[in-house]
């Protein structure tokens, strides 16, 4: 039998593969009396699990007032509705 069928077959892991943690800005505007947003304050929101693992704003929901938000990334759509009320997006 030919040596690559007797050997097992393994997959592939990316050991560079970043995984974020997801925070929509439809959750963020649940809490009308903040208005500045990090990664420990979504830490103690419940909105996120742990600290360490970075986190990505997405752009699911709506806003209603001006905003600043820290975060490692953000989406397009998030960064636009953030912005559009005179909001502030931080690049941690």
């Amino acid at each position: 039998m030919p040596l690559q069928r007797r050997l097992p077959k393994r997959g592939f892991k990316n050991i560079r593969k970043v995984s974020y943690q997801v925070v929509n800005v439809g959750d963020i505007s649940r809490f009308p009396h903040l208005e500045e947003f990090t990664p420990e304050v979504f830490l103690k929101l419940g909105l996120i699990s742990k600290r360490r693992i970075p986190v990505c704003v997405l752009g699911s929901g709506e806003l209603d007032k001006k905003i600043v938000v820290a975060a490692q990334r953000f989406s397009q759509s998030a960064r636009e509705k953030i912005e559009a009320l005179g909001g502030k997006v931080e690049v941690i």
